[in-house]
């Protein structure tokens, strides 16, 4: 098998693993490669530069036979593996055609952890020593290697990650018995307590599948807020269940749930830099996401006694409150008000979802229309109908210049 049949092989196998992001990490000097600027990622930096990454399996053949994944063992599937040398030559040839700007390398279990660990560990070292690859690396640890292993891949890479794969250890026992959480968050722990510079400079993260098993929304925040406060996690990432597989097991679905999974990133996003806790967002009442409105809408309407909230007086925490106010916008908020009372007009000029702000909030006493609408059932029906505007628009397509 030349190497291009295996690398078609080998990027398809990796494309469901959501589990890598920006890498926060500063060059290595006199090196090639970039890291700077937010890092690397698959879609955009914060500059708006679109950096991509190689994302690829060092293997797809794979021990366990987790019913869920592609490469499960019993699956009948093309398998292939890349030599430490192989995995080199694309990241090299690549970078200077100026394909990419770093790796994100993650493997199937072939023949046991350890064993597996070093090939990736092998590659990696090759890139960053022989070949002075000094871009952004992303490897996935495996869990059940041992330390010594974790500790000369960390020491290589930018970012790791340890996929605890399912919310709960009821449902992994039940879709991957091979596979142990214990494992997964011994790597965890380890990470988290490494206070080297060179070790996982851009830090760890991990995925959760949803829709597999029968969690609640709850259920998986709950799991994330531990994680974030047990490990000093950079992201859990969320992927939507894919059905590849035919098995008892499994749920029946016509499609991934992606709008749940669009979901439980707002939350996320809500607990990492808004101040809000999982028990704000979600409880035993309403275990999970209105699948209608995003998290913080739906929080500020069942909390509408705490609106309107008057712009000019609001304290920065409670402005993150309000849907369509984001960080910089409440930024902007606080330091213009010095200065001038604020308006509906300077705050379509600051960066504020207005469409979305305006119904929780005034400007020098007065609401954007009668304060009379000033009513849950008025402000639901409004953004319901703008979101389902918003998503009709996604379906118009491009003109062509021939019609076939």
């Amino acid at each position: 098998m030349n190497l291009k049949e295996k690398l078609t092989i080998l990027a398809d196998s990796a494309k469901y693993d959501a589990s890598c992001s920006s890498s926060g990490s500063k060059n290595r000097q006199n090196k090639i490669g970039n890291t700077n600027v937010a890092g690397i990622c698959h879609s955009f930096s914060s500059d708006g530069r679109c950096i991509s990454l190689l994302k690829i399996l060092m293997t797809n053949c794979c021990i366990f036979d987790c019913k869920y994944c592609l490469n499960r063992r019993s699956n009948s599937i093309k398998r292939a593996c890349f030599t430490p040398e192989e995995v080199c030559e694309l990241v090299i040839n690549f970078y200077r055609r100026n394909y990419i700007e770093g790796l994100f390398l993650s493997s199937g279990i072939i023949k046991s952890p350890d064993y597996t660990m070093n090939l990736m560990i092998e590659a990696i070292s090759l890139l960053r020593n022989k070949y002075h690859f000094g871009g952004y690396i992303h490897a996935k640890a495996i869990p059940g290697a041992s330390e010594a292993l974790l500790k000369r891949l960390g020491n290589l890479v930018d970012r790791l990650s340890a996929n605890v794969e399912l919310p709960t250890e009821t449902g992994l026992k039940l879709l991957a018995p091979n596979k142990d959480n214990e494992k997964v968050s011994k790597i965890m722990n380890y990470v988290k307590n490494n206070k080297s510079r060179r070790f996982v400079p851009a830090g760890q993260s991990t995925q959760m599948i949803i829709g597999a098993t029968r969690e609640s929304d709850l259920d998986i925040m709950n799991k994330s807020e531990n994680m974030y406060n047990s490990y000093h996690l950079k992201r859990v990432f969320y992927s939507a269940y894919i059905p590849v597989n035919s098995d008892k097991m499994l749920p029946t679905i016509k499609k991934p749930p992606l709008v749940r999974e669009n979901r439980l990133y707002q939350a996320d996003w809500l607990l990492r830099f808004y101040n809000f806790k999982v028990n704000d967002i979600l409880d035993k009442d309403n275990p999970n996401f209105n699948l209608l409105l995003d998290p913080k809408a739906d929080w500020a309407l069942r909390h509408l006694n705490e609106f309107p909230k008057e712009i000019n007086k609001a304290s920065y925490n409670d402005l993150l409150k309000i849907p369509g106010i984001g960080i910089t916008s409440a930024k902007r908020i606080v330091s213009s008000r010095r200065y001038f009372k604020i308006t509906f007009n300077d705050l379509s000029k600051m960066g504020i979802v207005l469409k979305r702000a305006k119904y929780f909030i005034t400007c020098d006493g007065k609401y954007f229309t009668d304060i009379n609408f000033f009513k849950k059932s008025f402000i639901e029906r409004n953004l319901v109908l703008e979101d389902k505007v918003k998503d009709d628009t996604k379906k118009i397509e491009q003109l062509v210049l021939f019609n076939e």
